[in-house]
């Protein structure tokens, strides 16, 4: 009896905000795996802000949807992998995956650490926001630093980072909830709910000695808003623009540019293979950081292949706080 897969296909380009039918579930059978190949059984998959862009230019429409996602290898023809093996990979908007072997690393989870840390804290996000924060924000102790959608996956551990290097730092976000945490448990020493209070009078109260680095994960009247605070050399570390992700072309208005001038600021976009250098202190010093309980995170799970569309609408809607997954498998998570 063939084994049954479900996949998640780009049914149409979304026209702003996606919308749950522009996405299709649809079954197909898993294939046969032939010498040199892996099956996979996926358990989580992860959706990001950064997907966003490419439903409009970048998947294929009627073709299964590539993602982060981290899976058990079920049967194995590749000397390199063994039946068991935890694997992450770029295969995830489907319960199975065949490989053969590229793209694939090997996770050996440490005990105590659950498998959805290696996907968020210790995983891309977490990378993303270390290299980005420290490499190309040039972070140093002691600074004033603001950090929107701070209670995403990415701006989260970015901002608790910067409170490890003795920072004072400001977060912004959209909701009590999300304010809640970031003040209570993350320790942020500010928090703007943007909804409630305008973007740029918000940051001008919270930074009475400016800010010398803007972890930027928004663009549009969050971008603006920090070049009105900046301090002289201030830095600027792009992480991703979401105010913009559903306009065409990802247009959001900014005025304060000049600013760069007068202030002598570093503006620079980044991608985490920027800075691959860094992965191994990373991985030792976010684990060390873990272990002490000086970073929090949380996760939005989703539960089942069917959820990811409305997964991807509601991160878009920000609907999540921290990082958010879709469970595709159970799997026990190591104690």
């Amino acid at each position: 009896m063939s084994l049954k897969n479900r996949e998640i296909h780009l049914a149409r380009r979304p026209d702003g905000l996606p919308k749950p039918d522009d996405f299709r579930l649809v079954e197909t059978e898993v294939p046969d795996i032939a010498d040199g190949q892996v099956l996979i059984r996926q358990l989580y998959m992860s959706v990001d802000p950064a997907m966003r862009p490419r439903l409009t230019v970048g998947y294929e429409l009627d073709q299964v949807m590539a993602g982060g996602a981290l899976g058990r290898v079920e049967r194995s023809k590749n000397p390199d992998f063994a039946e068991g093996d935890l694997v992450r990979n770029q295969l995830g908007f489907r319960e199975y995956a065949v490989s053969d072997g590229r793209g694939l690393s090997k996770l050996a989870p440490e005990p105590g650490i659950p498998l959805t840390a290696y996907m968020s804290v210790l995983g891309g996000t977490g990378f993303t926001a270390y290299g980005g924060l420290l490499e190309i924000g040039g972070l140093k102790d002691g600074e004033q630093v603001f950090v929107s959608t701070a209670a995403g996956a990415v701006g989260s551990v970015a901002a608790q980072i910067a409170k490890i290097k003795g920072c004072y730092v400001i977060g912004s976000t959209g909701s009590a909830e999300k304010a809640a945490w970031l003040r209570d448990e993350a320790g942020l020493d500010a928090v703007i709910n943007y909804k409630e209070t305008p973007i740029r009078q918000g940051l001008k109260a919270a930074a009475p000695k400016g800010v010398d680095v803007y972890f930027d994960n928004v663009g549009g009247d969050h971008l603006d808003a920090a070049l009105a605070s900046m301090n002289t050399l201030g830095r600027v570390a792009v992480c991703g623009m979401i105010s913009g992700y559903n306009n065409p072309g990802a247009r959001t208005p900014v005025y304060n540019l000049s600013n760069i001038i007068y202030g002598r600021m570093n503006l620079r976009g980044f991608v985490a293979t920027d800075f691959m250098h860094l992965r191994p202190q990373f991985e030792t010093d976010m684990r060390q950081w873990l272990r002490e309980g000086k970073i929090k995170w949380r996760e939005t799970v989703l539960d089942g292949i069917a959820e990811a569309p409305h997964a991807m609408v509601g991160l878009m809607q920000g609907e999540n706080i921290g990082k958010m997954l879709v469970k595709l498998s159970e799997e026990e998570v190591p104690a």
